[in-house]
């Protein structure tokens, strides 16, 4: 019996990557919310709980490099797959660490696997969606970032009133081969899939550059002249400078607020819920309006930067925190933050797709993300030191608010030389890949 034909089949395909987003994110961020806990029960500090994260950020900046060229040599399919059983155990597996030493090994395995997540997911886009649409279905599925934080709000407290920290790993961890089952079902390429209609598969490759391969056939990409190209370089800023920034907000927020406006992060916080749901409006939002600048006419390169410029302006708000003396007035600034960056991450995401050839697209997420990896291992211990030095200076507050101010201005230089980089760039092609 011929498989029933879906329309709009693309837009399932981006619900899935919301899901698993979803989920990459909600398994990380579980470590911030546990952080006040852990560090009574196991007597860490600040600098030990730095070197967790960086056993997670050089584990992840290991895992895109290497699932990035994985997933293009063996498709999206099977990599996804790959990453995502990876994760799922190495999440579950911290329920069985009792020291920082054994949450940085469980660190490290998820990081390995999470760092999968965005090659996959932007490579899907790639093959699914024509270009007009590409900034929207990467914003659409990158909200995932920040409803994967929001349901960790949610879900922590609720599991911690009833189970140990033990249980919160062992239950989130598991939710992952949950969404593998519908992966498995509802996902393959548009050359492949069955239940594809005619008209959609028409739509999908007439909007895609002419040498992708309609017949799924794959190109092998000789990774290492990627780095010849300035597009690949100015992927590497976007990522490289500002990715450490966001992963300060996830794992460092909670505390500050626990620490600066004595926030209970046993309950349920809606101060916390409404930052990083925040983040949902940045995301689809701004690939909502570079999209609409292509449709207008705009060139897609020249929509993408206009918009990166934007909210590398509404980033410096960040500064103002500082003078924030009460805790709604730092939901209101970070907030604003937060979701300018995650605007500007969609549409720096989607650019690895507008510069490369789809075969490539995966490869030069992962050398992009690997870059922001790195910067995330640098930058918190930066974090730790500072913070660990106020602190004994009986000034914590001074430590995050210096900080912040050296955030809110690096979206700024950051794209000065992206845009610099690709002034006079065009579409690297396949044949120079290969």
């Amino acid at each position: 019996m011929p498989a029933t034909k879906i329309k709009n089949y693309r837009w399932l395909i981006v619900v899935l990557l919301f899901f698993a987003t979803t989920i990459n994110y909600l398994d990380r961020q579980i470590i911030g919310l546990l952080k006040p806990i852990l560090e009574k029960e196991f007597n860490w500090t600040e600098t030990d709980f730095a070197h967790i994260v960086m056993a997670f950020t050089a584990a992840y900046a290991v895992g895109l490099v290497s699932f990035g060229w994985l997933i293009d040599k063996i498709g999206t399919k099977l990599g996804y797959t790959i990453t995502i059983v990876v994760w799922s155990i190495a999440g579950m597996l911290h329920a069985l660490a009792r020291s920082a030493f054994g949450f940085g090994v469980a660190r490290v395995g998820l990081g390995l696997g999470e760092a999968g997540n965005f090659p996959a997911a932007m490579k899907t886009v790639a093959e699914w969606f024509p270009k007009k649409e590409r900034a929207l279905a990467t914003g659409l599925f990158n909200a995932g970032t920040s409803i994967g934080v929001v349901a960790a709000l949610l879900i922590v407290p609720l599991i911690l009133n009833f189970y140990g920290w033990q249980e919160v790993f062992w239950i989130t961890g598991a939710l992952g081969f949950v969404w593998l089952i519908f992966w498995l079902i509802y996902y393959d390429i548009p050359a492949k899939q069955k239940r594809l209609a005619t008209e959609e598969y028409a739509y999908i490759t007439g909007g895609q550059d002419s040498e992708i391969d309609k017949a799924g056939a794959t190109h092998t990409v000789k990774w290492q002249r990627l780095f010849l190209f300035p597009q690949t370089w100015a992927m590497i800023t976007g990522k490289g400078l500002i990715d450490p920034i966001y992963w300060f907000f996830l794992f460092w927020l909670p505390s500050y607020f626990s620490s600066i406006f004595s926030l209970d992060l046993k309950k349920p916080s809606l101060q916390l819920m409404i930052i990083y749901a925040a983040t949902t409006i940045g995301s689809i939002g701004g690939g909502y309006l570079s999209s609409r600048l292509i449709k207008k006419g705009w060139p897609v390169l020249k929509a993408r930067k206009a918009v990166l410029i934007l909210f590398a302006f509404l980033e410096v708000s960040i500064i103002l925190a500082q003078f924030a003396k009460e805790a709604w007035i730092a939901v209101g600034l970070i907030s604003l933050a937060v979701a300018a960056h995650q605007a500007w991450a969609t549409n720096v995401f989607t650019m690895a797709s507008d510069m490369f050839p789809t075969e490539a697209v995966s490869s030069v997420v992962g050398i992009a993300g690997m870059a922001g990896a790195i910067g995330g291992i640098l930058f918190p211990i930066l974090i730790g030191s500072l913070l660990d030095s106020y602190k004994s200076a009986g000034n914590l507050a001074g430590g995050y608010h210096l900080i912040f101010t050296l955030c809110g201005f690096t979206y700024l230089i950051a794209w000065i030389i992206i845009h610099l980089l690709t002034r006079k760039s065009e579409k690297v092609k396949l044949i120079a890949l290969t």
